[in-house]
C-alpha cells in the first residue's frame, strides 16, 4: 500500500499565465485551455480518496478544484494565495528586468508584496494543517498557484525559502509529496 501523500495541483491556464504575466491578487479566469486541461485531470485524479482539498481562494484555483471533480469538498485558504507580487503585478520578468536588472522573486521579493521568507510561513501552515490527515494514512490535495506551490515543496523537503527557484510546475501540472523511510521527498513532479 502507499503511504499517503501530499498532491499539488496548479491552477490550469489564464491569459496572464500564458503570456508571462505574474498574478497574485488579480482574479484572471483560466482559459478555454486551462478549463479544458482542468477537466482532463479529473479522469486522473478521481482513483484517488482525498480526506482533505484545500485550495486558494483565487477563481482560477477553485474553478480548476471544481473542473478536476472536487466541487463541494474544497476548503479554501489565503495560506495558498500566491506570492504577492505587490508593484510587480501584472507584470513579467522581462518587463521588471528592465526597471531592475538582475531582479530573482525568490531572492528579492516584489517591492510592496512578499518575500519567499514569509510565503514560506504560509506554506508551513498548510503543512501543519494536512498533517494530521496525512498521519492518519490519507493523501490531501492542495490546488494553488506556480510559485506559492514551488514555495510549499520546498518547505517540505527542508530547502530554504529561496529553494522554490529550482522547481518549476507547469499549468494543471501535479506534483505528489510523500515520504521515503524518515524522509520526506517529491514522489512525483511536474506531471501534465
Amino acid at each position: 500500500m502507499k503511504p499517503p501523500q501530499l498532491v499539488l495541483l496548479r491552477h490550469g491556464e489564464t491569459e496572464w499565465s500564458r503570456t508571462g504575466k505574474h498574478t497574485s491578487v488579480t482574479d484572471v479566469p483560466l482559459t478555454e485551455e486551462g478549463e479544458a486541461r482542468a477537466r482532463a485531470l479529473a479522469p486522473v485524479l478521481a482513483h484517488r480518496d482525498f480526506r482533505l482539498v484545500l485550495s486558494s481562494p483565487r477563481r482560477r484555483a477553485v474553478r480548476t478544484a471544481e473542473l478536476a471533480g472536487f466541487g463541494g469538498r474544497i476548503e479554501t485558504t489565503e495560506d495558498l494565495a500566491e506570492f504577492d507580487y505587490g508593484d510587480y503585478e501584472g507584470r513579467t520578468s522581462a518587463e521588471i528586468h528592465e526597471d531592475r536588472p538582475g531582479w530573482d522573486l525568490w531572492r528579492d521579493g516584489a517591492p510592496g508584496g512578499e518575500t519567499a521568507a514569509e510565503v514560506r510561513v504560509r506554506v508551513e501552515r498548510v503543512i501543519a494543517r494536512a498533517q494530521p490527515t496525512l498521519d492518519a494514512g490519507q493523501d490531501v490535495l492542495l490546488v494553488a498557484h506556480g510559485h506559492v506551490l514551488r514555495a510549499l515543496a520546498a518547505a517540505w523537503i527542508d530547502l530554504p525559502p529561496e529553494g522554490g527557484a529550482k522547481l518549476v510546475l507547469s499549468t494543471a501540472g501535479i506534483a505528489e509529496l510523500g515520504h521515503e523511510h524518515d524522509n520526506r521527498v517529491i514522489d512525483l513532479w511536474n506531471a501534465v
